[in-house]
């Protein structure tokens, strides 16, 4: 038996106002989505834990099969493990955005979704200019970075409240700074970082192009080192995960599942939604599953723009998902599961913790009777499973 699961990132929604209060999702064309509605089984889960946080770490978590609530210590932690950084005794990990800040209100939580090549060398500057031997900065993609503090009071690290940068777009930035015991230490970084970048060349060419600068860092999601059991362990399947995103990745590096590499992958509206399909079919020959994540969804979610989120969900329905049933949709040996982590409302601009639709297809999944997959459309089918694990137990059962 072959699976693959197929994660459009934060793709539901709620009613949108310029679209006569019709969601995103059910705008978009999705014939490949209806057609897995048509055969296969739909309804809602609940992938976000209650009290906890409604983020993609804690939701591709959940729907991987793992429990958050135990399994969980951090995302900054997730992304350091595909970056090859192995968490030591008393150092902390936290994820450092570069973000513009413009009279103290969050303008771009990804200072115009900066390119990887500015983006290091601006973290470069950070290791050169600061010279602290407790702290290093790690390059990641794009405006996604990680620091690596080590600390006597790492405890106290941990219990610092910070918010997500995609979160308060467009607000003021006062309220959701670090608070805590330990904070003053980031407010100190995070100030430094404004004037490090304040005349740096790399911030200077971009607002020479009319291009959001970096003005400093942000830093969250601080955790340490994680422990996951093995997904072959736990699943008796072999795997690999296809993402942008070194916080997915690292989720599937943690679960021993092999990190495919595709080309021209974004994280964006521009990635290559095409050549991921492609190396999942070729990953499928030799693997028992794989776990394809799709970051664009998301970012127009938290950019406000109903635009690109239809035409996201549109490029992932006709490359991703149609090019996978040309290949399987007439196997017995193949189930697909479709559904968001969480939902990114274009209105919010940010996540939120409802549950979200599935659909389910292929070997021995009944049909239900629905004709169309939407948000509509999942909920009179109704809640379903309570948890993302409980969901990938029911996707892995040989009878279902």
């Amino acid at each position: 038996m072959k699976y693959i699961i197929l994660v459009p990132d934060g793709m539901a929604d709620y009613p949108v106002e310029v679209l006569d209060k019709k969601t995103p999702l059910e705008i978009a064309r999705t014939p490949n989505m209806d057609f897995l509605a048509q055969r296969g089984f739909t309804g809602l889960v609940q992938t976000i834990p209650d009290r906890m946080p409604p983020g993609s770490d804690i939701g591709n978590l959940a729907i991987m099969g793992y429990d958050p609530r135990e399994n969980y210590s951090g995302r900054a932690p997730l992304e350091a493990a595909n970056l090859g950084i192995i968490l030591e005794e008393g150092e902390i990990a936290f994820r450092c955005n570069l973000v513009t800040v413009e009279n103290e209100t969050m303008a771009d939580y990804s200072a115009g979704h900066i390119s990887t090549k500015e983006a290091a060398v601006l973290i470069k500057s950070l290791n050169q200019k600061l010279k602290l031997p407790h702290i290093k900065f790690y390059p990641g993609k794009s405006y996604r970075h990680l620091m690596v503090i080590k600390s006597p009071r790492a405890s106290e690290l941990l219990k610092i409240s910070c918010t997500p940068p995609h979160n308060i777009a467009g607000q003021k930035i006062t309220s959701y700074l670090p608070q805590g015991e330990a904070a003053q230490e980031l407010l100190e970084l995070m100030e430094k970082s404004k004037t490090i970048f304040a005349n740096h060349p790399i911030n200077q060419v971009r607002i020479d192009l009319k291009e959001n600068p970096a003005t400093l860092i942000w830093l969250w999601g601080q955790g340490n080192r994680p422990q996951l059991p093995l997904f072959t362990e736990k699943f008796g399947l072999t795997g690999g995960i296809i993402s942008a995103v070194d916080l997915v990745n690292g989720i599937g590096r943690l679960a021993g599942l092999e990190v495919i590499n595709v080309p021209k992958i974004t994280g964006y509206y521009d990635t290559n939604y095409l050549g991921k399909a492609q190396y999942a079919l070729k990953a499928l020959k030799k693997k028992d599953f794989v776990f394809i994540h799709v970051e664009a969804p998301d970012e127009a979610g938290h950019n406000g723009d109903v635009k690109m989120k239809i035409v996201s969900i549109e490029r992932i329905d006709k490359e991703i998902l149609g090019t996978i049933l040309k290949e399987y949709s007439e196997k017995d040996d193949f189930r697909l599961l479709v559904l968001p982590d969480h939902a990114t409302p274009v209105e919010k601009k940010c996540h939120v913790s409802d549950p979200v639709g599935f659909v389910m297809f292929g070997k021995g999944v009944p049909a239900d009777g629905s004709t169309h997959f939407n948000e509509n459309a999942t909920k009179q089918k109704g809640l379903k499973f309570r948890s993302g694990q409980d969901l990938m137990k029911y996707f892995l059962r040989e009878n279902i």
